[in-house]
């Protein structure tokens, strides 16, 4: 089995959206592959495995009342790659997020990093 097509990346990574919003932290460690990579903002240090994933959600996404929102359209690449932007509002802040993602031949995220900063934090 190849990547992803474009249109299955597009389907993921709003899917991705959908289960941030929900607050469905199960839902999207089920989208990882067990030895996926995280960069969450670009620049920390890097997470590897679904166990330093989890921790990582569920102490962040876990802890918060959420929703998140598409902000424009999901750019995919025809080798198993895309680019989304949305915003997460949490509380009295919101924040503007383009992630990055790499699938595996199982339609699962090998790795995802997050482009944002605190330029990006602001009100709802």
């Amino acid at each position: 089995m190849g990547l992803p097509t474009p249109q299955q990346v597009q389907q993921l990574m709003q899917r991705y959206v959908a289960l941030v919003d929900a607050g469905d932290i199960e839902g999207i460690l089920g989208l990882y592959a067990e030895d996926a990579k995280v960069e969450d903002p670009v620049g920390s240090t890097p997470l590897r495995g679904i166990e330093a994933i989890a921790a990582f959600y569920r102490q962040g996404l876990g802890t918060l009342q959420v929703s998140a929102a598409l902000t424009g359209p999901v750019r995919a690449t025809c080798d198993g790659q895309g680019a989304v932007p949305f915003r997460v509002v949490f509380g009295e802040r919101a924040l503007d997020v383009i992630d990055v993602m790499a699938f595996d031949a199982r339609g699962l995220i090998r790795s995802m990093k997050a482009y944002w900063s605190e330029v990006n934090v602001g009100p709802p």
